[in-house]
């Protein structure tokens, strides 16, 4: 295995709890869990004459070379394409593998698009700035003055502003499942309004409480950008961006145009030791939050201008204010870490602030890094494969090389921040979830558990585990990293929220009992043991049953009907629902999903009927005292699974 893919640790086991929720601020306003300064260790640069030189481009593509070799042998990844600017110029872009396969078409930087996803929000955003800039849309005001035909419901007292919408603390569920995506293109163009307007998410915190990472709240931002300019999304942004920069290999129509397919990257996987092409997914009505199709080195240009003050060459994007306004924190979890800004989020990498967005969708990974004080910026997106990993990966091997560190030891702290741990410990679920529809299944399994060794904090296990030691309070490093996670408390001291600050758009909160993958699945093993014991305690005593008398008898059969298809139903939950494919599950309602849904609502009938037999077999005095018993915890356990059901939205088809 490469070094590439070793010590994700932490983030290896975040990046799969997302993937299994998915399916990725008030103005001025910093919130902070502590007062106190920040005692966060400092990067210790080695000595400046022995640092690589970036200018030195073809050292620098040696280097970039090597890394992709790598990645696209060891990560299943046919095609990958970056391009790095300083200093307003192009340093370096290239293409590596194919853009098309059975044409043996290679990646090119200048003209191969490659589907951006969630890094298509920064075109919305910096649509958002400049009609800002014009005074067209105030950053403060509530939306619905903006929205014409949309209207978001006062579910709260105060209204929800486009900063909110910019930074994700708008308060909105999150949701997708059969409407998300399609894959069909026949289906486009969609509408935005009515797709708004149709797939509402619920308002579920106040905003500028809390992050919790939205495509709905950038589609509505991008449909402001229609209401408020009168030209349509995709037109807004060709003429005001595409077009202003030169970027002539770059679209958020989808399918692309006509005259840019035949440069469109094609999308593929892995399969019996093959590349195998997959239809590409669209994002129709929720479009800007992901429907960009991007070269490298139009990427660089887009990069140059908000690295540039607004500018690039002779062309002018947004105003220098108005960039530094737009780079700069709008929400913090706490001071201490990386915040939110108007659109991009934060990251610090080898004691370096950058501001960034990714994005991926089924068949792309990419990700976009600016590093405002040094003039840098990294476009790299992958066709299939561990994209993620592989981006996340050449970050860290880009900056290890140009921003080394050296690390150094974790700082003394007080004794009390080291006798105060358990508070910290316990179960805590990501704000980005769905509260209303079926969709919030998904976040059953989607939880992080944190314990206490040794005076340390603990996340995962095995080889994934990784420490964290107190160097503050509400402040903890990672023993021998430099990673920090920070916790925020309520007045009486309690915890309430988590953030990791590699993953600073993504906060999580303490999990409610009722809401713990590890209050339901003891009771889940349980009620399956009861189902199974009293299923094979039918089938023994199959003969005797038949010289009962028929109430006792049916009675019998009730209960063993009743516990096959409790665990049928268990069985098909996990197989039908939990395990469908990604692209199936958010483009579209299956039969088998809407079939399956039949099957709680049954087993709440039959629940029901037993509780009601268990009642008449006590009274009538049905066998022995203890089959009674074991038939009144059958009975039960029916009644606990409905209620699995109900509590996680699959009772019914609840859709969004």
């Amino acid at each position: 295995m490469s070094a590439f893919k070793s010590k994700l640790s932490i983030k290896g086991i975040v990046f799969v709890l997302l993937f299994v929720l998915a399916g990725a601020n008030i103005g001025g306003l910093y919130t902070t869990a502590s007062a106190e300064a920040s005692t966060s260790i400092q990067p210790v640069v080695e000595s400046i004459d022995s640092l690589p030189d970036l200018n030195d481009t073809a050292e620098l593509e040696a280097f970039i070379d090597g890394i992709m070799e790598i990645q696209m042998a060891d990560m299943n990844i046919p095609g990958a394409v970056i391009s790095i600017v300083k200093d307003g110029r192009s340093l370096f872009a290239k293409g590596y593998g194919y853009s098309n396969m059975d044409e043996g078409k290679p990646v090119d930087p200048e003209k191969s698009l490659f589907r951006i996803a969630s890094t298509t929000k920064l075109f919305t955003w910096t649509a958002v700035m400049q009609l800002v800039e014009q005074g067209k849309i105030d950053l403060d005001t509530d939306v619905n003055t903006y929205l014409k035909e949309v209207k978001i419901p006062a579910t709260y007292k105060e209204p929800i502003t486009m900063r909110h919408l910019m930074t994700h603390t708008a308060g909105f569920e999150d949701g997708g499942v059969g409407y998300q995506i399609t894959t069909d293109p026949e289906k486009l163009p969609v509408s935005i309004t009515e797709t708004l307007v149709k797939h509402r998410p619920a308002r579920v915190m106040p905003p500028g409480e809390m992050i919790a990472y939205s495509n709905y709240g950038t589609a509505l931002a991008g449909l402001i950008v229609e209401d408020v300019s009168g030209l349509a999304y995709n037109d807004y942004i060709q003429k005001n961006i595409f077009d202003r920069l030169g970027m002539k290999y770059a679209t958020v129509q989808e399918p692309v145009p006509a005259e840019l397919a035949p440069y469109a990257a094609l999308g593929y996987a892995r399969e019996n030791g093959r590349y195998v092409t997959k239809p590409l997914t669209f994002e129709g009505g929720f479009r800007p939050a992901g429907s960009g199709s991007v070269s490298a080195m139009d990427m660089s240009r887009f990069m140059i201008a908000h690295l540039q003050r607004g500018r690039y060459e002779d062309a002018k994007l947004l105003e220098p204010e108005t960039t530094s306004l737009m780079h700069s924190p709008a929400f913090q979890f706490d001071e201490r870490l990386p915040g939110m800004n108007l659109g991009f989020y934060e990251l610090r990498l080898n004691g370096q602030r950058i501001i960034s967005h990714g994005g991926a969708d089924p068949l792309f990974n990419t990700e976009l890094y600016l590093v405002p004080d040094k003039g840098i910026g990294i476009f790299v997106s992958y066709s299939g494969g561990e994209g993620g990993a592989a981006a996340s990966a050449l970050s860290k091997a880009f900056f290890n090389r140009y921003f080394p560190i050296q690390e150094s030891e974790l700082p003394p702290v007080a004794v009390e921040l080291e006798q105060d741990l358990e508070k910290y410990a316990g179960s805590y679920q990501f704000l980005r979830r769905n509260h209303s529809d079926i969709d919030k299944f998904y976040s059953f399994l989607a939880q992080i558990s944190i314990g206490v060794a040794d005076n340390r904090l603990v996340i995962g296990s095995g080889a994934e585990q990784q420490l964290f030691a107190p160097i503050g309070p509400n402040l903890f490093q990672a023993v021998g990293g430099t990673n920090q996670i920070g916790f925020r408390t309520d007045d009486s001291g309690n915890v309430t929220h988590f953030l990791m600050d590699f993953l600073s758009s993504e906060p999580l909160e303490r999990t409610p009992l009722i809401n713990r993958t590890m209050f339901w699945l003891p009771l889940l093993v349980l009620s399956f043991l009861v189902f199974v014991t009293i299923l094979l305690g039918f089938i023994y005593r199959i003969r005797a049953n038949q010289a009962m008398p028929k109430p006792e008898r049916w009675t019998e059969r009730l209960a063993a009907f009743t516990s096959a298809w409790a665990l049928m139903t268990c069985a098909a939950t996990f197989v039908i629902v939990l395990n469908m494919e990604l692209v199936d599950r958010l483009s579209r309602i299956t039969t088998a999903l809407q079939v399956y849904l039949f099957m709680p609502i049954l087993l709440v009938v039959l629940a029901v009927a037993m509780v009601l037999a268990a009642v008449w077999a006590w009274k009538k005095k049905y066998w022995t005292l203890l089959k009674r018993v074991h038939y009144t915890l059958a009975a039960l356990a029916a009644i606990l699974l409905s209620l699995f059901f109900y509590h996680w939205n699959l009772l019914g088809w609840q859709f969004g």
